[in-house]
């Protein structure tokens, strides 16, 4: 595919609301074609919406869904996490054993795996990719992953044989191979910077997975193509070989009306990020709609309690009876957006009820407040020692309609006295605010993992440490998690961890926010991983009569 090709698709998505005279005769079309699916056809090229252009494909760093949605199906893992059972299944290893205390892992690889220059994926390049993401890379700039911890050493016991060593428990490693965190890329690729791997850069990182970057045009569009040789596929799976596409036209489309007019128009066949407002729209018009849990740590606000204003217990906890998470979801979203009742999905591992700490209570909130010495001013908002009790939020632009959310939310804690300023992603200081307690108090926020793990991936100070937290109990007790070997004592200490967050008031959590995909009615196979990120290798595209 040349490159006038895709660009005359980035044009043709940002020209789509033109058609309107096209969007219910193509609605008709699609009803038309929702049929039971037949064998699948290969060949064909789909075009896939993003709502965002990816920031870098290095492992470790594609958390952000834009970055994961191609990670996931640039490479393959040692093994697949079953997206419904969410039991860890074979991939490029087709065995392994783990020690009783989880400090000891040995995986048995298939001897038919290749990168797609060719090289092999054995045990010598398995144990380079573990030991760059278990251990980092100064020299390149290269970041440890979140997904793995304690990790200590590899030893390539024979060509199919990678044993890994750990300095403590590390009981979430296993599921961590499954993520795209894990995902496994040429030794040569690991010597890149990390700069290497960002935006522009697509078509020399050297995966292993079913399709491989070819153009790409920086912020725009992107093309994948099916690799010819790819026949790796989990044994569980039931197609096997190769993809049944040919190629994926990835388009960068940030206006949601954009995206929703090409899906309608015929312009495209699968798009991301369809909003709550739009989802009886698409399915009025015979499309189908996706909404994938992503099983991790709610869609909430954190409490930056090293802000003075947020040191007192008591105003921490009136500010999380002051929201009414139940208005935000019935306001803004749909039943796909189930009401958080812990920082946890329910969905997620470790998961326990934090309802009843979490209750919509704005009585109880004024009562705390006023035992704070916070007072009611003239226009409303309380005052203390002549400081208004004024916070800031900045809009998460990955978070689905955080603005209006964040709107909400302020108006609701204004009925108790509290002002929140809400701030555009887009500030020129945005990138420092957010790591400043002091200028940005509360954090919009989530992560999905469908791992005890991920809470610790959250709030621990040497991860993503979202509440900018000094909290040395907090950090004990997500380190509990990390590395209890048993199952049960480790659901145990995820328990824990939400009973402290949720009795020291650090989170308010607002939603269980899923990943939320259209398509139209002539694809099919499209799934998504374990944490709803897109994955193409069964898709394939019903012939248009």
């Amino acid at each position: 595919m040349s490159t006038p090709r895709i660009t005359r698709l980035a044009l043709a998505s940002t020209a789509a609301l033109a058609a309107a005279a096209l969007l219910a005769s193509c609605a008709g079309q699609a009803q038309s074609t929702d049929a039971a699916a037949g064998d699948p056809v290969e060949g064909g090229t789909l075009t896939y919406l993003e709502h965002q252009a990816y920031t870098t494909l290095y492992p470790p760093q594609a958390g952000f869904y834009p970055n994961g949605g191609l990670v996931n199906n640039l490479t393959a893992r040692l093994t697949w996490q079953d997206p419904d059972s969410l039991e860890i299944e074979p991939w490029v290893a087709t065995e392994w054993t783990v020690n009783a205390d989880a400090t000891e892992y040995t995986f048995d690889l298939r001897d038919d795996v290749t990168f797609s220059d060719g090289t092999p994926l054995d045990a010598a390049a398995v144990a380079k990719n573990f030991d760059t993401y278990g251990l980092g890379n100064k020299d390149l700039g290269l970041t440890i992953s979140e997904a793995i911890n304690n990790y200590a050493s590899s030893e390539v016991v024979d060509a199919d044989t990678v044993t890994f060593r750990f300095s403590a428990p590390a009981p979430g490693f296993l599921q961590a191979t499954s993520t795209i965190n894990s995902g496994l890329v040429s030794p040569a690729t690991l010597d890149r910077k990390l700069e290497d791997w960002g935006a522009g850069n697509a078509a020399a990182i050297v995966g292993s997975g079913a399709f491989v970057a070819t153009e790409e045009e920086i912020g725009t569009t992107l093309h994948l193509e099916a690799r010819e040789d790819y026949d790796w596929a989990p044994p569980s799976f039931e197609h096997q070989g190769r993809a049944y596409l040919d190629a994926i036209d990835v388009v960068v489309t940030p206006e949601d009306s954009v995206r929703i007019g090409s899906l309608l128009a015929g312009q495209a066949d699968v798009i991301r990020y369809v909003q709550a407002f739009d989802e009886a729209q698409v399915e009025g018009a015979g499309f189908e709609v996706i909404a994938a849990p992503t099983r991790g740590v709610n869609n909430s606000l954190g409490l930056r309690f090293t802000n003075p204003l947020l040191s007192d217990l008591r105003v921490r906890q009136a500010l999380v009876h002051g929201v009414d998470a139940q208005e935000v979801v019935d306001t803004i979203f749909t039943e796909n957006y189930p009401v958080a009742t812990s920082e946890l999905a329910a969905t997620a591992k470790g998961y326990v009820d934090e309802s009843e700490g979490l209750e919509y209570d704005p009585e109880l909130s004024a009562e705390l407040l006023d035992e704070a010495g916070w007072t009611e001013g003239a226009d409303g908002i309380r005052e203390k020692d002549g400081q208004r009790l004024s916070l800031t939020v900045y809009e998460a632009k990955p978070q689905p309609l955080s603005k209006q959310t964040l709107e909400l939310v302020a108006q609701q804690l204004k009925e108790i006295g509290v002002e929140l300023n809400v701030k555009a992603a887009d500030s020129g200081s945005y990138a420092e605010d957010i790591l400043d307690p002091l200028k940005t108090p509360l954090y919009h926020s989530m992560v999905g993992r469908a791992d005890n793990d991920v809470i610790k991936s959250q709030y621990h100070t040497k991860n993503r440490n979202t509440l900018l937290s000094d909290d040395a109990e907090l950090d004990r007790l997500l380190e509990a998690v990390a590395s209890e070997p048993d199952p049960a004592k480790r659901d145990e200490a995820s328990a824990a961890v939400q009973d402290y967050l949720t009795e020291q008031a650090y989170v308010i959590p607002l939603f269980e926010e899923p990943q939320v995909y259209g398509a139209a009615s002539y694809v099919h196979g499209f799934r998504t991983e374990s944490v709803a990120r897109p994955l193409f290798y069964d898709t394939w595209v019903e012939k248009q009569q």
